[in-house]
């Protein structure tokens, strides 16, 4: 049951985890696209511009959503396409591995803070790879494989 107790850690899963979950899932993208020589912008939230680190924007919103645009791929080939779609989901799976075997081997606590990443984390891959459209048009990670493999066009921005 979700009480008073509760208030704190859902600030700490909303403002810090979510965040971060966001960043590594988006950083999977980032990279495997930089990987097939692409051009890279990402962005973490959504809303007015806070700041760029490099190609990354610190909306607002920080703590809704993100995206990942890429263009001019060195291998513009499906196969590619597909590797960077699924590359966000991948990497918040081989976060959480990490994080699990860290914990297995005492080296980091087992604590509620790295349970809500791992949840937030599974939450964020299915949601990613289940095939679907948002109200805007934008394609899901899952729906944008499927569109690649179909019929060979890669959408943008990818979440």
């Amino acid at each position: 049951m979700f009480t008073l107790s509760d208030i704190p850690m859902f600030f700490v899963n909303f403002f810090l985890i979510l965040p971060i979950v966001t960043l590594v899932h988006e950083a999977g993208h980032v990279v495997i696209a930089r990987l097939f020589g692409g051009k890279i912008k990402f962005c973490i939230g959504t809303g007015k511009t806070l700041f760029h680190i490099g190609p990354l924007e610190i909306k607002k919103k920080y703590f809704m959503e993100g995206f990942c645009q890429y263009e001019s791929l060195q291998y513009n080939k499906t196969w590619a396409h597909v590797s960077i779609y699924l590359a966000g989901s991948l990497f918040n799976l081989f976060v959480i591995l990490i994080m699990n075997y860290l914990i297995t081997i005492d080296v980091l606590p087992a604590t509620l803070f790295f349970y809500q990443y791992a949840y937030f984390s599974i939450y964020f891959i299915f949601f990613s790879l289940f095939p679907y459209r948002n109200d805007d048009g934008k394609p899901s990670d899952g729906m944008a494989i499927h569109d690649v493999i179909r019929y060979g066009k890669a959408a943008d921005p990818i979440d």
